[in-house]
């Protein structure tokens, strides 16, 4: 009984051919035409190439924004007074942060949560300048040499972007500025900015730093209009004593954040405030577009795809007589679909895969060489974003998977269709014409 059990399933699997049988029939139809062949691959080749580098761009993009909001904005928590972050747009001194505490001490335990790096004290002002063709500035007080152990300011090179003369000793009557500025203004080494702003006791104060060293950060926001100076010295200029506006720390990973912004509260107590680097306006706006961002991988997908819905059903046009002919010798719809299905599917994987490599090449090139945005499009475009003007492509593999992926996904289900109406082909009316 067994016996004849075996043999009947041995017969029919002898006529049916097995599945793998339809795997071959569809890979041996792709090279029948080589030209419909290469024009179905060059569609989805090229829909993903620029999946996988729009993909490498946008997040090359973000990584950029990130970067720049934690080293110039918010690093990974930024402390300020809970005054001080209601009218942060005016930069105001006279709130400082840990007010009435003794802001070492707040330091010292700040420093003591685990995870943390950093934690530096910055105070920004604005001043208005005289006998200068710039009239407006900021003034950014930091101990530079500490905080150049822990960031790369320069967003290119992945260094402090000095490139000339130094930054300004302790103490001492000196500034820095960026190369933008310094062309603009026409300042150099040694010479004096005479300015002006206000204390924390809402007086004038005149000053006259001179100028030390030029930087070049590749953030326009910075190079072009701030004067950096050693927090000391601004310190006692605005009358702040040992106060500062501004406590930022550097986690040992960024994703700690959360959790040491929450130990840093209990610290500082509800007077302040402390904002995650995720926080920040651009960062959060940019994760909400993210979903569009898909969207328009997949449009470009879609396109491409046309092209092999519009080539599987001339396929099936073209082959009409041998649909019937596979259906007079006993094949049913379910395995006619199968094989063009596997033959659509066979495209929609050469092609995804040429696209990947392609674009692998690309962004792996890329990562290299920044693209500039001032350049690309203009400066103003990117004035209020946080982002450098140095992009560099994201090289990844998640990126590449993903491309691969949707291109496969996406294109076999649009050849699905055109699949399904070889099924339903008559072999009779089928070997008449």
């Amino acid at each position: 009984m067994e016996k004849q059990k075996t043999g009947k399933q041995k017969m029919e699997k002898q006529k049916t051919g097995g599945g793998g049988t339809f795997v071959k029939i569809a890979f041996r139809n792709i090279f029948r035409n080589f030209r419909r062949t290469m024009f179905c691959v060059a569609a989805v080749g090229i829909a993903v190439f620029f999946i996988v580098f729009y993909s490498s761009l946008i997040s090359g993009m973000l990584k950029s924004m990130h970067e720049v909001v934690q080293v110039f904005e918010l690093g990974h928590v930024r402390a300020v007074s809970a005054q001080y972050e209601e009218e942060n747009e005016y930069s105001p001194v006279q709130y400082p942060v840990a007010e009435g505490q003794s802001l070492a001490a707040v330091t010292k335990l700040i420093q003591a949560i685990p995870g943390v790096k950093a934690v530096f004290p910055r105070i920004s002002a604005y001043a208005a300048l005289q006998e200068n063709v710039i009239k407006h500035a900021v003034l950014w007080g930091l101990d530079m040499a500490e905080e150049s152990k822990v960031n790369n300011f320069n967003l290119t090179r992945r260094d402090d972007g000095l490139v000339e003369g130094r930054y300004p000793a302790p103490g001492s009557n000196e500034c820095a500025i960026g190369l933008r500025f310094a062309e603009k203004s026409g300042l150099k080494i040694g010479d004096p900015i005479p300015l002006i702003t206000m204390s924390s006791q809402f007086s004038d104060r005149p000053w006259s730093p001179v100028v030390s060293g030029i930087f070049r950060f590749d953030y326009a926001k910075v190079d072009g209009e701030t004067i950096i100076v050693d927090i000391g010295r601004l310190q006692r200029l605005l009358v702040l004593e040992d106060a500062a506006q501004q406590l930022i720390v550097y986690a040992a990973s960024p994703g700690m954040s959360g959790r040491i912004a929450g130990e840093m509260e209990k610290i500082l107590g509800p007077a302040n405030v402390c904002t995650e680097w995720r926080d920040q306006y651009w960062i959060v706006m940019m994760n909400m577009y993210e979903p569009l961002f898909l969207l328009i991988y997949l449009i470009f997908l879609i396109v491409a795809c046309f092209l092999i819905v519009n080539t599987v059903t001339m396929i099936i046009h073209e082959r009409i007589k041998e649909i019937g002919m596979m259906g007079s010798l006993g094949m049913t719809r379910g395995e006619i679909v199968r094989v063009f299905f596997f033959e659509s599917l066979f495209l929609a994987m050469t092609g995804a895969a040429a696209g990947v490599v392609l674009g692998g090449l690309v962004t792996g090139i890329g990562q290299f060489f920044p693209l500039r945005w001032t350049a690309i499009a203009g400066e103003s475009t990117f004035a209020e974003m946080p982002a450098a003007n140095a992009i560099f492509l994201d090289f990844s593999p998640a990126n590449l998977l993903q491309g691969w992926l949707l291109g496969v996904l996406v294109a076999s289900l649009f050849t699905l269709f055109p699949s399904l109406k070889s099924a339903f082909v008559e072999p009779v009316e089928a070997l008449r014409r």
